[in-house]
């Protein structure tokens, strides 16, 4: 690999630096701001600037703006890292780091880290020896011009909300959540968000209610004073082509690796079945819950969600009866709590209180080791604030301890946690098929939100959507069939949570059947083979040998969508598609033919339809 550390001129701070293969451009402009260009091939796209850097330290507010002093050093960065969870196995991080001598307020010093990948550029503020000091405001601002397309989402804390696409910071909310992302040229993309949350931390949005071209970064409730050497999180900007946005692995590259050392062979990403969709109070009932149990047995998922109010289940058994009861099927239990930080009042669902102390959160999770329950999922946490981060941490390693895996509800979005804690297999953070229950909202717009995502939140880490479903929750769907389980491709969750209800499940066809038995919820590798926010996605993943296929079509339109197989490794393969008839009444095309890296394939997706392809290499 050819590093350019020879791309800088070290004279003031008025030089760009360079990323390996080229493309990327930094430049210091004067002390005060970055300017960030990308270059594909003979064209240079003027991208954005960030005309303020720095944090707010005490109580030096405006004077407390960094000033870049010059580059102190470089070096190039190689490590390569595995993941158990996530759209890639085999991780590289493989990049840059040049670090800047920076000063603040009167005598304030510290540093800007700024790296350089192909894919991207993450940099981070780092002050040596505070003295119960209070990092309590940034002022990191993004310069996005006018006319600049755009997908921002309106915060939220519970991170539940559309991507409207638009060309004006006007147009846009005041306050947006990440991931932002933008298309600064037909070929310039690129994607913003932070990673590297720690303890002292809380996690950042954006704001632009002063200028509207300028993005702030805006630091959530933070009271916690530091002693000691201190860095900020990773601003990051994944950029480049739509699927090197896609598939770039940069918000865990530069987070905080696992501990050395320990065993990991019990986290085992995998399908679920899931009450909630069709039942919202179905975990009080012992004999609703068997079913879901049955369901996954029948379609050989590894496991079964019980969901929220199961302190309160009757009908036959508790939740005792129950976890005997799927031991007996040979499924794993996956059990919910609430977080109790945010909502317990007002027809808030329990059980409460029993995460929130250490010593009941270590009886609690010993508890659930003793019976055999595979992981916890806990909902409804209080936002972005540096308490609840430390909570979300202290949960994870709790539960790392007593071996049981974690997915995190009415939470904030991946901030690259899962590979600094591999047992975190999935995070809600997304306006998902739970919708359907609450409001008719979804409905009309499922199809162009469902093609927007590859391109936005799931991007940044797993996504608990609870995709598919073929009947009906309270709200309509009108997606077709083999939209919905393209989802289960396309959408990537180590832990992925099937909506819909057994009886619907189990009336697929044996073909639809076997494809939820043998589908991983976590991958060895991913690609975008084509696609479009909010119009068409064509997404391929592999594990092992085998490839799965999802296609999605967002428009009220068909669409022909066409790609070619040159994925696929060597040999010849056996192509199972699962297309939409158009027929009511026998909805579903399945057709088998052989194939290799030389084929192509020409899918005619009805409006807000898909199809799924799953590609097993013949032995």
């Amino acid at each position: 690999m050819f590093f350019c550390t020879a791309s800088f001129v070290c004279n003031k701070a008025s030089a760009g630096v360079v990323s390996p293969n080229g493309r990327i451009v930094v430049e210091v402009q004067g002390d005060t701001s970055l300017a960030v260009k990308y270059i594909d091939g003979k064209s240079v796209c003027r991208a954005f600037t960030i005309p303020s850097l720095g944090v707010a330290v005490d109580g030096n507010s405006e004077s407390g703006r960094w000033r870049v002093a010059g580059m102190k050093s470089s070096r190039p960065l190689h490590e390569c890292y595995t993941m158990q969870t996530g759209k890639r196995s085999e991780c590289v991080n493989e990049g840059i780091e040049y670090i800047y001598a920076c000063s603040y307020g009167t005598d304030g010093h510290g540093r800007l880290a700024l790296r350089l990948y192909d894919d991207g550029i993450a940099f981070r503020y780092e002050i040596d020896g505070l003295a119960g000091s209070v990092v309590y405001d940034e002022f990191t601002t993004y310069r996005i011009p006018e006319g600049v397309e755009r997908c921002i989402q309106r915060f939220d804390p519970s991170y539940e909300n559309f991507f409207p696409k638009t060309t004006s910071g006007r147009e846009s909310a005041a306050h947006s959540a990440y991931p932002a992302l933008l298309r600064f040229a037909p070929e310039c993309w690129a994607l913003i968000t932070e990673a590297g949350i720690e303890r002292c931390h809380a996690a950042s949005s954006l704001t632009n209610r002063a200028v509207p071209t300028d993005y702030k970064v805006t630091l959530a409730r933070n009271d916690r004073a530091v002693t000691g050497d201190w860095v900020s999180p990773w601003r990051v900007i994944i950029m480049g082509h739509l699927d090197d946005v896609v598939e770039s692995t940069l918000v865990t590259d530069v987070s905080r690796p696992a501990e050395k050392g320990t065993d990991n062979g019990w986290i085992k990403p995998g399908v679920v079945s899931w009450i909630y969709w069709a039942h919202n109070h179905g975990s009080r009932d012992f004999m609703l819950v068997k079913q879901y149990i049955d369901l996954a047995c029948a379609l050989r998922l590894p496991y079964a969600l019980i969901d929220a109010e199961w302190d309160e289940m009757s009908n036959g058994g508790n939740i005792d009866d129950a976890i005997d009861y799927a031991a007996s099927k040979g499924v794993k239990l996956m059990i919910w709590y609430n977080s109790s930080t945010a909502w317990v009042n007002n027809g808030a669902p329990g059980p409460f209180y029993r995460l929130n102390k250490p010593e009941d959160r270590e009886r609690e999770f010993a508890w659930l080791e003793k019976k055999g329950i595979a992981g916890v999922k806990i909902d409804f946490f209080d936002g972005d604030t540096q308490p609840t981060m430390e909570y979300c941490m202290d949960l994870l390693e709790s539960a790392a301890r007593h071996n049981l895996m974690v997915n995190f509800h009415g939470a904030t979005i991946p901030r690259g946690w899962q590979r600094t804690y591999p047992n975190l297999m999935s995070v809600e953070g997304v306006y998902g098929a739970e919708w359907y229950n609450n409001r008719p909202v979804l409905t009309d717009r499922a199809g162009v939100h469902n093609t927007t995502l590859p391109f936005t939140r799931n991007v940044v880490g797993s996504m608990d959507y609870t995709p598919c479903a073929f009947s009906d929750s309270q709200h309509p769907h009108i997606t077709t069939h083999a939209h919905e389980l393209a989802l289960t491709v396309v959408f990537e969750s180590a832990l992925q949570h099937l909506a819909d209800r057994p009886e619907s499940l189990l009336a697929q066809p044996e073909d639809v059947r076997n494809f939820f038995s043998s589908l991983p919820a976590a991958w060895d590798d991913t690609k975008l083979i084509s696609g479009y926010p909010g119009k068409s996605v064509v997404m391929a993943r592999r594990k092992g040998d085998n490839w799965w296929v999802g296609v999605l079509n967002g428009l009220d339109v068909s669409q022909e969508i066409s790609f070619n197989l040159g994925f696929l490794g060597v040999g010849d393969y056996e192509l199972v598609s699962f297309e939409d008839s158009g027929s009511t009444g026998a909805p579903w095309r399945i057709s088998r033919r052989k194939v290799s890296s030389s084929s192509s394939l020409s899918l005619s997706a009805l409006p807000r339809g898909g199809a799924v392809c799953a590609v097993r290499k013949v032995k």
